[in-house]
């Protein structure tokens, strides 16, 4: 499965209103995860099996709220049961397409 994913905290004590700090607690667990992960600006995405997906980013919400009254969490996933090696597969199928036009 692919769990596309965003934690932070609700609140921030950075000027400028800042969580890269607490984010990064949460994607560096993802990344010691040893699970295929990549983060862009707004998610990061996990790939493996549901267990392992869902207690990583139960963790990632766990390092956020050692920093945290309180944790926002959207998750998003796509389980295809079988299926490996889509978080590159997949955009490399719209890009084959985008080429034909």
């Amino acid at each position: 499965m692919l769990v596309a994913f965003s934690v932070s905290p609700t609140t921030s004590d950075d000027p400028e209103g800042s969580v890269s700090r607490a984010v990064a607690r949460a994607v560096r667990v993802c990344r010691e995860s040893g699970l295929p992960c990549e983060t862009t600006s707004m998610f990061t995405t996990l790939e493996g099996e549901w267990d392992e997906c869902m207690e990583v980013v139960k963790r990632a919400c766990q390092a956020v709220a050692e920093v945290s009254p309180r944790v926002a969490l959207v998750l998003k996933a796509d389980i295809r049961p079988g299926w490996t090696g889509q978080m590159s597969a997949k955009v490399e199928r719209v890009e084959e397409h985008l080429r034909e036009a």
